[in-house]
């Protein structure tokens, strides 16, 4: 038996420098830009209901996330989780940096810069319970591919990575589908017999085919033995069923259609017209040292290659939407699209990978791709800090907002401890405009914008609770049904109003919006 600390030494010289310059980068960027958020107590309107939530979310597919999510306990510790989320991610950078074969420091730092700050990471962020658990969700989305590009049958241990990464969220499926036909078109790329490459990129599609299918038996296993069925959160319970809602066809046309919407004005790629400049410049890098190659190897002579340009760029909008595939009515937000930033990683890696087959044509392009990615690490994390800003000055908001209200709650004659509430979570816009003045930044970032945290009377209950040191008996949707068309409810005025709170038979009737006007 070997002792610990030749273990240690062991370890040391396996660990590929490049593997550790990558999870370096990734692991200090990503505390820099996100230790604002790490070190607060913030949290969004979902991260309300869960500051101690045991992640049992079998009813939404993920039948994993408890594990993953373990680790840190099931209490929302920001710090803790977002040092696990770090980790992780370091992982994937390394895991990355060895799937795309990157071997120049420039490289390196700038995919991992991308990865931990592209805006999407921010978002997740703001769901800060579940955070370590996504991340490790995306780091065996990486490992999928990465074994089956580099092992032999690296297919079948690709396939369980994959299940556990669906188990876990079933949105980073697109990452590994986008990293698989990269992989797969680099392939084609090369020099070598055509079987050889057809029987290698097959791979991709066992471990795709396997992974899913394993995904999906566990599902079914753990729903029979828990007695529950998927629930209709997000369309999950219409699994690949919902395109008989619109259509093959119509499926796919929503699909290229939300592709480029997101990608020309999803105002996350690019907000502002230095980073607009920086995504542009990366393109041209990537189109240049293409068509340096092409001339080359001589591509334009083989039809073969054009054929295979044309289904790759096809393929492209498709594998990056594919959970519209799997359920079209899906509300389709930002932490569901972490995928973008492969388009980004993948440019950087192929300019630095082929740039140097030109030594003197290839330079240019070559630094034209280490500017334009290193001015987009900057400005995404200059994004992800603006989105954090205004979390903090919604939560802000928020009480100050519920410490007006509890006040008027407590002030009101025949108040007393238990009495029941009835009332909802949306703050009134006409009684209290809009005060978001990040908007223009942070309008696609799911969870960051907006003004304050309430959207539900369990909202208002779970936060005056854990935060005012309050409990209120508020009552559940259902006991409020024929609230909104009683006659003296419609009467009132909208908070803080005068006339905002009544009590009425023993219920004490809190009217926030005046939805009835």
């Amino acid at each position: 038996m070997i002792s610990p600390a030749e273990l240690f030494e062991t370890m040391r010289k396996k660990i590929k420098r490049e593997w550790k310059l990558a999870f370096l980068t990734a692991f200090f960027i990503g505390l820099a830009v996100h230790m604002p958020v790490m070190l607060s107590d913030i949290p969004n309107h979902d991260g309300l209901g869960s500051l101690y939530f045991d992640q049992n979310m079998i009813t939404s597919g993920r039948w994993f996330l408890m594990i993953a999510c373990g680790f840190s306990s099931f209490y929302s510790i920001p710090w803790v989780i977002g040092l696990l989320g770090m980790f992780f991610l370091g992982l994937a950078a390394a895991a990355l940096t060895e799937l795309l074969e990157l071997k120049k420091t420039w490289a390196i730092v700038a995919v991992s810069g991308l990865l931990v700050t592209f805006p999407a990471l921010a978002s997740v962020f703001a769901y800060i319970f579940t955070m370590d658990g996504y991340m490790l969700a995306l780091l065996l989305s990486v490992l999928a591919v990465l074994f089956t590009k580099k092992r032999k049958l690296g297919f079948l241990p690709g396939a369980v990575c994959l299940a556990l990464s669906l188990g876990t969220y079933q949105a980073y499926l697109s990452f590994a589908m986008l990293l698989a036909v990269y992989s797969i078109l680099l392939l084609a790329m090369e020099e070598g017999e055509i079987k050889d490459k057809i029987r290698k990129a097959l791979n991709y599609l066992y471990m795709g085919i396997l992974g899913v299918g394993l995904y999906y038996m566990i599902l079914q296993v753990l729903l029979k033995l828990q007695g529950k069925v998927l629930a209709d959160y997000q369309n999950i319970n219409g699994m690949a069923s919902g395109m008989a809602l619109t259509g093959i066809f119509g499926t796919v046309k929503e699909m290229y259609m939300d592709f480029f919407g997101f990608s020309l004005k999803g105002n996350v790629l690019f907000n502002n017209w230095l980073s607009l400049c920086a995504c542009v410049i990366l393109t041209l890098s990537v189109i240049v040292v293409a068509v340096l190659l092409a001339g080359k190897r001589k591509w334009w002579k083989n039809l073969w290659f054009f054929a295979i340009m044309v289904v790759t760029v096809a393929l492209l909008p498709l594998a990056t939407n594919v959970i519209l595939l799997i359920s079209p009515g899906v509300n389709y937000h930002l932490l569901m699209r972490y995928q973008w930033v492969l388009f980004l990683i993948c440019m950087t890696a192929f300019v630095s990978r082929y740039a140097d087959e030109f030594p003197e044509k290839g330079i240019f392009p070559e630094w034209a791709a280490l500017f334009a990615a290193f001015v987009l690490v900057f400005f995404y994390g200059i994004t992800d800090n603006i989105g954090y800003s205004n979390l903090q000055k919604r939560y802000e908001k928020t009480y100050a907002y519920c410490v007006r209200l509890l006040d008027r709650i407590e002030q009101t004659e025949g108040y007393y401890q238990g009495i029941p509430i009835a009332m909802v979570g949306v703050v009134g816009d006409r009684e209290f405009p809009g005060t978001d003045i990040t908007l223009p930044v942070t309008s696609g970032m799911t969870g960051l914008n907006g003004d304050v945290l309430l959207y539900t009377g369990e909202n208002y209950r779970i936060f005056i609770q854990n935060y005012l040191g309050a409990t209120l008996n508020i009552l559940p949707p259902e006991a409020m049904e024929e609230m909104y068309n009683n006659e003296e409810y419609v009467a009132m005025d909208c908070f803080p109003g005068e006339n905002s709170i009544r009590i009425i038979d023993g219920i004490m009737y809190i009217k926030t919006e005046n939805i009835n006007h």
